[in-house]
C-alpha cells in the first residue's frame, strides 16, 4: 500500500448514475468508488500511480431532488464531420434540436458533502525517478493549494465540486448525520475492469456511523 491521503470534497448537487437505468438519470444514495477515484485523478494523475479508494465518510444526510430537461436524442456523425472535413459537401453535420428533442427527468442528490480516504500504487508505467515520495508530496502540496488538472465533478459534469481540500495528518472526519445507525445501501457499481472487455464491477455498500469500508468491500466485489 502506497501513502494514504483524506480529502473533504462537497457540492450542492451531485448524481452517480445507476448503471441499470438506460433513458432516465436516477443516482445512486451516495458517491461511489469510481466517481471518488475520479475526483482525485482531476488532482493530481500520472501514469506512473494509481488511486485506491479505501473509504468513505458520508458527512451531510442524503437528499434527493429532481428536474426534467429538454435533450437530444442523437450525437453528430464522426463519419460525416470528417467527410466534410476532408472536401466532401453531401455530408449533414447539424442536428435539428426541434426534432430530435427528448424530455428527460434525473433524480440528483443534494448538499453533499464526502470525506475520501484513498492511497496510491505504483503502476509498471514508473520511471526510475518515480518514487512513493516523490507522488505523495506532490498530491498533497496541490490539494493544499487547490490546484486541478480539471475541473472535478460530482458525477455528471454540470454538477461540479465546490469546495476540496486536503485533511491534514490526525484531523478526524466531520461527524456524520448517520452516526450510530447501521444502513444497507445495496449493491453499488465500484469500478469498469478494462482489461475484461468493460465489464462493470459491483459491491455490496454497507453504510457503518456513515463510513463505507470501501477496502474491506474490495474483497466481495462481483461482476
Amino acid at each position: 500500500m502506497g501513502f494514504g491521503i483524506k480529502v473533504d470534497v462537497s457540492g450542492p448537487r451531485a448524481c452517480f448514475t445507476r448503471p441499470e437505468m438506460k433513458a432516465e438519470r436516477v443516482s445512486y444514495d451516495v458517491i461511489t468508488p469510481s466517481a471518488a477515484r475520479g475526483i482525485l485523478e482531476s488532482v493530481y494523475w500520472k501514469p506512473a500511480i494509481k488511486w485506491v479508494i479505501d473509504g468513505i465518510h458520508v458527512i451531510n444526510q442524503i437528499k434527493t431532488a429532481t428536474f426534467r430537461r429538454n435533450e437530444v436524442g442523437s450525437k453528430a456523425s464522426y463519419n460525416n464531420a470528417r467527410s466534410v472535413a476532408l472536401g466532401g459537401k453531401d455530408a449533414k453535420l447539424g442536428i435539428a434540436a426541434s426534432e430530435d428533442r427528448q424530455q428527460r427527468q434525473t433524480l440528483y442528490l443534494e448538499d453533499v458533502r464526502y470525506v475520501i480516504e484513498a492511497h496510491f500504487e505504483m503502476t509498471r508505467l514508473a520511471g526510475e525517478s518515480d518514487n512513493p515520495e516523490k507522488h505523495y508530496n506532490i498530491a498533497l502540496r496541490r490539494l493544499r493549494k487547490g490546484q486541478c488538472f480539471n475541473q472535478p465533478y460530482l458525477g455528471c459534469r454540470e454538477f461540479a465540486v465546490s469546495d476540496i481540500h486536503l485533511c491534514e495528518e490526525g484531523e478526524e472526519a466531520p461527524q456524520s448525520f448517520y452516526d450510530g445507525q447501521s444502513v444497507d445501501l445495496g449493491y453499488m457499481l465500484y469500478d469498469i475492469d478494462f482489461s475484461n472487455g468493460m465489464s462493470p464491477q459491483f459491491f455490496r455498500a454497507v453504510m457503518v456511523d456513515g463510513f463505507i469500508d470501501v477496502a474491506k468491500a474490495r474483497e466481495e466485489v462481483v461482476s
